[in-house]
C-alpha cells in the first residue's frame, strides 16, 4: 500500500494544541512508513471562516517543524490544497449520489425545521431529519419536485441513510466500532449555497488524493458512521481510520479554554521551545518506550506506531510540559540562545555582545525555564543591582560582615588570574585564616554584586562580570554603608 495522510484543519482560528498533535502524528506516521504526508485547508463553512487563519496555522507547523510534501500549485513544495478551491468537484460528486439513488434533495426552510426538532423533543425522540414528513424529493413525488426544481426556492442535498442495518468498520485505535443505521441523520451534504459541507468535501478529497490512512480526532468518530455510507454509495475503497483521544484538562475534562491555553500560537508567546511543545505533545497518548520522556523528532518518526496509540483520553500535565522545556532550554547550543536572546536584550536595553550573551547562558541556563527568563533571572549579569532583597540582606549581612571582606577585597583587587579557579584558592584560604564558614563571606558577596539571594556560582559569575564590575559593585556598596 502506498501511504499517504493529510491534515485537514478548518481556517477557523488559531490552531488548537489537539490539532497540532493530529497534524504531528499524521507527520511522523508519514514518515516512519516513507509515505506522504498532504496539508488541505477546509474551509468550505463560511460561517466560520477567519481571514488569516490558513497562513497562521501553516506558520505554526512550520515553527513546529512539521513539513508537508505536496501541494497542487507548486511543485510539490509544502502545501496546502484548499476545498473552496475544488467547489465544482463536490458538485459532481453530489449529482453522482442523487443520480444513484444515494442522495435527495430536500426543501425546508429553517422554521420548518425547527418545528420538527420541537415535535421530536416534545415527543422524547432522537432529533434527526424526518424524511417522510418534511419537503423532499422522497416524500413530494416527482412531478412536485420538478416544480421546486424549477423554481429559486432554497434546497439542500441530503445522504439517503437506509432505515435499518448496521455498520460495522476498524479503526486502528479502537478496534471494531458498530453503528446502527437508525442512529444515524440522513447528513446535508450540499448546503443552500451550493458549498459542500465537512462530510461530502473530506470524502471526495480524501478519495481522489488517495489517502490510506485518515488519523484524526476522536470528535470525528460520530462522523465516520456517514463517511462509510459515503464510500459505499460511492463505490470507493475506504482507507484506514485511526482516532485519537480526547486532550484532557487535570480534572479529567475535555481542555478548553475556559481552563487555560488551547492554542499553540499562545505557547510559543509564552516562550516554550517548539521542540519542547512537540515532544510533550506526542506523548499525549502516546509514548515509545516507558523509561524516558525526552525524544528528538528523529527518534519520535524511528519509533511510531499509530497502532499503540492509547484509546483513553490523555491529561495535559502544564507541569511537566514546563520541566521539559527547562530540559530543552538546557540543550539549547549557546550560540544559538544567543540569537534568541539578542533581539529581546537590545530591546531592553541591554547593549550586549552575541558572545556574552552565550556566556550569560551557560552560566544560568540550569535555572530557567523559558530562554527569556534570562533576562530577568540573570537581570544583574546586565547591569548593577538596583534593589537588594530585604529578606536574603537581613539574613546574611551582619554588623561584622563589612570588616571581614574589606581584607579579602584588597586581595581581589591583587588576584592574577582573575578567574573562577583563582578567586575560590584565594577565598578558601582567607576564610581558613579567619576561622569562618564559606557562606559567611559569599552570602554578603552575593548580595553585594547580584543583590539576590540565588544565582550562579560566585566565582563565576564574577570571572563572567571581570574584576573592574565585580569591585565596582562592591566597593559601591560599602561605600553606601560609610555614608
Amino acid at each position: 500500500m502506498s501511504i499517504r495522510v493529510r491534515f485537514a484543519p478548518s481556517p477557523t482560528g488559531f490552531l488548537h494544541v489537539g490539532g497540532l498533535r493530529t497534524a504531528l502524528y499524521n507527520y511522523l506516521f508519514a514518515r516512519r512508513l516513507g509515505g506522504v504526508a498532504v496539508l488541505r485547508i477546509e474551509d468550505t463553512d463560511r460561517s466560520r471562516f477567519v481571514e488569516g487563519a490558513s497562513e497562521n496555522i501553516i506558520a505554526t507547523l512550520r515553527w513546529a517543524g512539521i513539513e508537508f510534501d505536496e501541494s497542487p500549485t507548486n511543485g510539490g513544495a509544502f502545501g496546502p490544497y484548499t476545498q473552496s478551491e475544488r467547489l465544482d468537484l463536490y458538485r459532481k460528486h453530489a449529482e453522482i449520489l442523487r443520480e444513484k439513488g444515494e442522495a435527495y434533495f430536500a426543501f425546508d426552510t429553517a422554521a420548518e425545521l425547527e418545528t420538527m426538532r420541537q415535535r421530536q423533543k416534545e415527543a422524547k425522540q432522537a432529533i434527526r431529519y424526518d424524511r417522510l414528513h418534511m419537503r423532499n424529493e422522497l416524500s413530494l413525488g416527482a412531478e412536485a419536485s420538478r416544480e421546486l426544481l424549477a423554481s429559486d426556492i432554497p434546497r439542500v442535498l441530503r445522504l439517503k441513510v437506509p432505515d435499518s442495518g448496521e455498520l460495522r468498520f476498524q479503526d486502528s485505535v479502537r478496534g471494531e466500532i458498530v453503528v446502527q443505521c437508525s442512529e444515524i441523520d440522513d447528513q446535508v451534504l450540499l448546503k443552500s449555497d451550493g458549498f459542500p459541507t465537512y462530510h461530502l468535501a473530506n470524502v471526495v478529497d480524501d478519495h481522489l488524493m488517495q489517502i490510506s490512512h485518515v488519523i484524526r480526532g476522536e470528535e470525528w468518530l460520530p462522523s465516520t458512521s456517514k463517511h462509510v455510507l459515503l464510500y459505499r454509495a460511492f463505490g470507493w475503497e475506504m482507507p484506514v481510520v485511526a482516532h485519537l483521544p480526547l486532550l484532557l484538562n487535570p480534572d479529567k475534562s475535555k481542555l478548553s479554554k475556559r481552563q487555560g491555553d488551547v492554542a499553540v500560537e499562545d505557547y510559543r508567546a509564552k516562550g516554550y521551545l517548539p521542540a519542547a511543545l512537540v515532544n510533550f505533545v506526542a506523548l499525549l497518548g502516546w509514548n515509545p518506550t516507558a523509561d524516558r520522556e525526552i525524544y528528538s523528532l528523529q527518534e519520535l518518526i524511528d519509533s511510531f506506531d499509530i497502532c499503540k496509540v492509547n484509546k483513553g483520553g490523555a491529561v495535559f500535565d502544564l507541569q511537566k510540559l514546563n520541566w521539559m522545556n527547562t530540559e530543552y532550554v538546557k540543550q539549547l547550543d549557546p550560540a544559538d540562545a544567543a540569537s534568541l536572546l539578542l533581539p529581546a536584550a537590545r530591546e531592553a536595553g541591554y547593549e550586549v555582545s552575541s558572545e556574552y550573551l552565550a556566556q550569560v547562558f551557560v552560566l544560568l541556563r540550569e535555572r530557567i525555564t523559558f530562554l527569556h527568563d534570562l533576562l530577568s533571572v540573570g537581570d544583574y549579569m546586565f547591569h548593577a543591582p538596583q534593589e537588594f532583597e530585604e529578606k536574603f540582606r537581613s539574613k546574611h549581612w551582619k554588623d561584622g560582615s563589612a570588616a571581614l571582606l574589606r581584607p579579602w577585597l584588597a586581595r581581589v583587587r591583587e588576584s592574577s588570574p582573575f578567574d573562577a579557579a583563582g578567586l575560590h584558592e584565594l577565598t578558601a584560604a582567607y576564610v581558613e585564616e579567619q576561622g569562618v564558614g564559606f557562606g559567611k563571606l559569599m552570602n554578603p558577596v552575593r548580595l553585594m554584586i547580584t543583590g539576590k539571594g540565588a544565582g550562579a556560582g560566585m566565582f563565576d559569575t564574577m570571572a563572567l562580570l571581570g574584576r573592574d564590575e565585580s569591585l565596582r559593585r562592591m566597593d559601591h556598596f560599602l561605600d553606601g554603608l560609610a555614608q
